[in-house]
């Protein structure tokens, strides 16, 4: 609770600090962010380590006992490196073209594949759908994504073969599991998830009061599936407002991707925007049963301090793109004029 605290001030104050300097700044130096994700990513490969809970290799321990997820902050340097990207492409007008949508691809995949390597799909998953979302309001055509989605589809076997372990195959058919085998093993975590959430009824048991939650009968409930507390502690009601919460946020952020003066500050919100609005519906569906149990947290509500330091500093990026709008459309103008009184 102690460490939570501290990384939501901590955030806070990165959080302001992030809105005061202009975004350009940011894009500018690139570069910087894509080493920074080179870096973070060999810290785990070098000092990874697996903490309570999971199964993956994904978190650097640093001294004190402290541990942090290095995927939550490469997100945030690839939401600024994909941002430069795209811009340059289409200030080249090469966002339609074949090779300009090949160079997203092979961006994508470097994250990708590095993570993928830790053992997080989870945040691999994330990461293609923050692309995904950023290329299609930049402007690349839907063929593309046509000939993507094909692509996975017609190579599903194949990923199910020889890319997925037993563990992901055994997650995925546990949603499908009618007799009721999975729930003694892997689809234990999702059912238990269903009956706390179910437990609470429209008003819920009250905060501190859950039976369920005081005996941590739902494996990881303080974290990725923290929706389970809120069900039953909270009910419907409480479930209802954490919702909203979360998509006013993400409608917030996309309206100012729409009212951004600057298509790079307009790309940044729309990768905050994916990221916040997927981890949600991920996360509820994960914890539905909808989805398999891959490891997405909550945006602003799962215990970790890397999850909501990295979602704080996102939005103060989207709000340095917000409060420096105004004064690139005064640049702009003075522009524009000192063109006309050139031309008279």
């Amino acid at each position: 609770m102690f460490n939570q605290t501290i990384a939501i001030i901590v955030g806070i104050l990165i959080a302001v600090l992030l809105s005061l300097i202009n975004y350009k700044y940011f894009i500018k130096r690139w570069y910087f962010f894509a080493l920074a994700g080179f870096f973070l990513a060999g810290l785990v490969f070098v000092f990874g380590v697996t903490v309570s809970g999971t199964d993956d290799t994904a978190w650097v321990k640093l001294p004190g006992g402290i541990s942090f997820q290095p995927s939550e902050f490469i997100k945030l340097c690839f939401i600024i490196t994909f941002s430069k990207h795209l811009s340059f492409l289409q200030d080249n007008d090469k966002i339609k073209t074949i090779g300009g949508v090949l160079g997203l691809l092979a961006h994508l995949g470097v994250p990708v594949v590095l993570i993928h390597m830790q053992g997080d799909d989870g945040a691999v998953l994330i990461f293609v759908i923050i692309a995904l979302v950023m290329a299609f309001m930049a402007g690349v055509q839907t063929k593309y994504f046509a000939i993507l989605g094909g692509s996975i589809a017609v190579g599903l076997p194949i990923l199910w073969s020889f890319f997925l372990n037993d563990e992901h195959r055994n997650r995925i058919l546990a949603l499908f599991d009618l007799d009721g085998n999975a729930l003694t093993n892997y689809g234990w975590q999702q059912y238990q998830s269903k009956v706390s959430i179910a437990s609470g009824g429209f008003s819920g048991a009250g905060l501190y009061n859950g039976n369920r939650v005081e005996y941590g009968i739902v494996p990881e409930q303080e974290n990725d599936f923290i929706f389970t507390v809120a069900g039953e502690e909270l009910g419907f009601i409480g479930c209802a407002l954490l919702l909203a919460i979360l998509f006013i946020i993400a409608a917030r952020i996309l309206i100012d991707a729409k009212n951004a003066y600057e298509n790079k500050g307009a790309f940044i919100c729309y990768g905050v925007f994916a990221m916040v609005s997927s981890q949600t519906i991920v996360n509820i569906g994960m914890v539905l049963g909808l989805i398999p149990v891959i490891g997405i947290t909550l945006p602003l509500f799962s215990s970790g301090g890397t999850s909501v330091m990295s979602m704080m500093l996102s939005v103060g990026l989207v709000q340095s793109v917000m409060n420096n709008q105004e004064k690139d459309m005064d640049k702009a103008k003075i522009r524009i004029g000192s063109r006309s009184r050139t031309k008279i």
